[in-house]
């Protein structure tokens, strides 16, 4: 295969010197390039030490911000994406490969069990994403957020300004794939511990969760999830109608009843126009291009 390996990272000095060395002798004809993403440490120093190309940010912008970087840059037809960390087994990159050639346009490396997370916060966060979004596109989805994965680069860049310039890149691009109707696929992995300290500051990153919860609807299929947020809301206010109707004897609705089912209905509307919005944004562009 024509392949590109982009990593995105940030003082990753400690984990690119153990598996860069590997990654070279297993993929000598692949174009490897490290984003460094505003590093302070060796990071650049360690690449050119392992004959690995290296493109500098002037500042950090962000590990989404890095692989859009990356994908830009390379040019093999295959791109594999994988964390500077230390986490990922280089010899692992041949089972994504061999999936792509199943007829694959994303294949995503997927971990398992807690020893897999950094923590039971981060895993039971992961677990939440993948059980929703397993939701939304009717499939089981092993992992969501993984950032060891295999893509077409011409397919990937179709979705490039959807991307995040944060840490939840995986989630976006998986779910855009699935809504374009690509295929994706998944390989069981193993992790290694995380060489050095991680970039994920629990509590920043704990509102993102929410964020990004919403998102991986919004992403998908709005109205799948505005429609049944409206019906909660609405059925609150018609259920506030009946206890009021029963504790006053009349019937007449009540200025919190009325709020309620008009709330309900501006989501719904809310949520037919998003829906619109989607089936628009991933219109495809360039509908000859193979």
């Amino acid at each position: 295969m024509n392949l590109s390996i982009v990593i995105p990272a940030k003082n990753e000095q400690e984990g690119l010197a153990t598996f860069l060395p590997k990654l070279r002798q297993l993929y000598p004809e692949a174009e490897i390039i490290v984003v460094d993403d505003g590093s302070t440490d060796a990071t650049v120093e360690v690449c050119r030490e392992a004959g690995v190309k290296a493109i500098s940010h002037p500042y950090s912008k962000g590990n989404g911000a890095a692989i859009k970087t990356g994908a830009r840059a390379a040019r093999g037809d295959y791109i594999v994406f994988m964390d500077g960390d230390g986490q990922h087994d280089p010899a692992d990159i041949e089972r994504l490969l061999y999936r792509m050639e199943e007829g694959y346009d994303l294949v995503v490396g997927a971990r398992s069990g807690l020893s897999s997370q950094a923590n039971i916060a981060r895993w039971s966060a992961n677990n939440l994403y993948n059980k929703l979004a397993g939701w939304m596109v009717n499939r089981e989805i092993p992992d969501l957020t993984s950032g060891f994965r295999c893509v077409k680069r011409h397919k990937f860049l179709e979705f490039l300004y959807l991307l995040p310039n944060g840490f939840s890149y995986p989630t976006t691009s998986t779910m855009a794939f699935f809504r374009a109707g690509y295929s994706v696929g998944f390989v069981p992995i193993a992790v290694a511990p995380r060489i050095g300290s991680s970039h994920i500051n629990l509590v920043r990153d704990g509102v993102r969760f929410f964020l990004i919860i919403f998102k991986i609807g919004t992403l998908y299929s709005p109205l799948k999830v505005y429609f049944p947020m409206a019906l909660l809301i609405s059925g609150l206010g018609f259920f506030n109608y009946l206890i009021s109707t029963l504790s006053t004897g009349t019937w007449r609705f009540s200025n919190m009843s009325t709020l309620l089912i008009l709330a309900g209905i501006i989501v719904f509307l809310m949520g037919l126009l998003a829906e619109q919005l989607t089936n628009l944004q991933y219109k495809e562009s360039d509908p000859g291009h193979e």
